[in-house]
């Protein structure tokens, strides 16, 4: 990991989308495990983006929407395929840091 996970960032309208984990997911760990737990909750999307992403859904539902859909679609990514592509990364930089 190349940076600690803030406890309540702000974040940007869209989450990455690549197949590598981004200095971006490393700072949004936690945002996507408090998006995990909103939804098996069963918590409102709206709420949960007011709190969790600092959006206003009232005043921008659409953009709100988006943002929550692809942070959320990111985390159950990382849940999924991106913890292993994150213990690969861990495995190269290790690696890298023995050859030099």
């Amino acid at each position: 990991m190349r940076v600690r996970p803030k406890l309540d960032p702000d974040v940007d309208d869209e989450a990455p989308t690549g197949t590598d984990i981004t200095t971006y997911d490393e700072e949004h760990f936690v945002t996507y495990l408090r998006l995990l737990d909103a939804e098996t909750d069963g918590a409102d999307w709206k709420e949960v983006a007011q709190i969790v992403l600092h959006r206003d859904p009232v005043a921008e539902e659409a953009r709100t929407r988006h943002c929550w859909e692809s942070h959320l679609a990111r985390a159950q990514w990382m849940t999924k395929k991106g913890y292993r592509r994150l213990l690969e990364q861990a495995c190269e930089e290790e690696r890298a840091k023995r050859l030099h």
